[in-house]
């Protein structure tokens, strides 16, 4: 029998060799030193080995351990072979079907479609507060109570909003494995009630009609970069999204149509901008200096648009709080407020310009050109309307 001195005093030689124990067990040291546990036995009439790891990481008695547990599996007519094979393709499988392997694959389809700046919140909210706590699971053992303290973690630092985020996140993940086999429910549902409700707050907007006018006479006096000038006179007339109108490309505008067509990545569906006489104008003074290339606002890097804070960044300069005042964002809900309170202008009207989901007594689905003669005329009511309220006044007030 083996002794721990006797395995430290062996070393290595020109040659492989065995020091046996017991009861088929032996230890395989190898020229280059190294110290193996190997067990010989016989099972259906065929010799076989079976390894136990490395000597000293697996000790003598683990060693002994591991050869006594798997005497007994042959002793029930079970080859421990093709047992611990077993074992090891269950771990296999268990972390190929770990929540975060399924989430990481359902991610990779998922994002084609989507615009590269939510896709990476996505991934990193995933990542950040969902994978150290859940990752491992596999995908089918993930309970209700187990996403819940994932939920309240994130929700103990204050971010209800980046709770109910991650919930939607895993859900979608959790519903991906049950269509492709994986796991049989989605437990999110089973949380209805759980979090605490999300305080939604609206983007700072100027709705007033004389604060209106005094916020298009600063614009038109701001001293910053033509580009950025441009692109804040242009915000009020097209009141699209911020990101939008950053990543406004001039292959998606006819000029001599007065149209913007492009892709709303939020709501999945093509979208038509009437562009109104003022509108043009504008792009025809910043044709000459960015025409040459893709985006109509570029920034410092002529391949990539203006970022998503450059437009607050100017209101901020130009004096006003973009928590409290005003907003890149606010220019919609500027439009959609004083288009119906100031121009009376159809609901219906409004909301298909603004692209938000409209319902439709014939079931259709969007559609970029439903009433488009309607909004043409109101598109250039809103640019007369803006310029009578720019001239309401000749002196532009200093902001604080």
């Amino acid at each position: 029998m083996l002794t721990d001195t006797t395995i430290r005093n062996t070393h290595n030689s020109d040659r492989p060799r065995r020091l046996a124990d017991e009861k088929g067990l032996f230890l395989f040291v190898s020229p280059s030193g190294g110290k193996l546990w190997r067990m010989k036995y016989r099972f259906d009439g065929k010799e076989k080995l079976l390894s136990f790891g490395a000597y000293p990481d697996v000790g003598l008695k683990d060693a002994r351990e591991r050869r006594d547990e798997a005497r007994r599996l042959l002793a029930n007519g079970v080859d421990p072979g093709a047992a611990k094979k077993a074992k090891k393709d269950a771990r296999l499988e268990q972390t190929a079907n770990s929540f975060e392997a399924l989430a990481r694959e359902w991610f990779s389809t998922w994002k084609t479609n989507k615009a590269g700046s939510h896709s990476s919140k996505v991934i990193a909210r995933l990542e950040n507060d969902v994978f150290p706590w859940l990752g491992g699971t596999p995908v089918a053992d993930v309970t209700a109570p187990k996403v819940l303290a994932v939920l309240r973690r994130i929700g103990s630092r204050g971010t209800t909003d980046t709770a109910h985020r991650a919930k939607q996140n895993i859900s979608q993940v959790m519903r991906y494995a049950i269509a492709t086999g994986r796991a049989e429910r989605d437990p999110c549902p089973d949380l209805r009630g759980a979090l605490s409700s999300v305080r939604h707050e609206h983007f700072a907007a100027i709705t007033d009609p004389v604060g209106v006018g005094e916020l298009l006479r600063a614009i038109a006096a701001f001293k910053g970069t033509h580009v950025v000038r441009a692109a804040l006179s242009l915000a009020p007339l097209v009141f699209v999204r911020p990101a939008e109108l950053r990543a406004a490309r001039w292959a998606d505008i006819e000029l001599d149509k007065a149209e913007w067509r492009y892709f709303v990545t939020k709501t999945k569906t093509e979208h038509l901008v009437p562009l109104s006489l003022q509108a043009v104008a504008i792009l025809r003074e910043v044709l000459p200096l960015t025409g040459t290339g893709e985006y109509v606002f570029p920034g410092r890097d002529p391949k990539r648009p203006i970022s998503n804070s450059t437009l607050n960044a100017a209101l901020t300069r130009m004096g006003y709080d973009t928590k409290t005042e005003m907003t890149g964002h606010g220019f919609r809900a500027m439009a959609r407020t004083l288009l119906a309170e100031e121009l009376h202008q159809k609901p219906e009207v409004i909301e298909h310009q603004l692209a938000h989901a409209v319902p439709d007594t014939l079931g259709t689905a969007y559609n970029r050109t439903k009433f488009l003669k309607e909004r043409r005329e109101m598109m250039q009511l809103w640019a007369d309307y803006l310029d009578k309220l720019k001239a309401g006044a000749e002196v532009i007030p200093l902001r604080a």
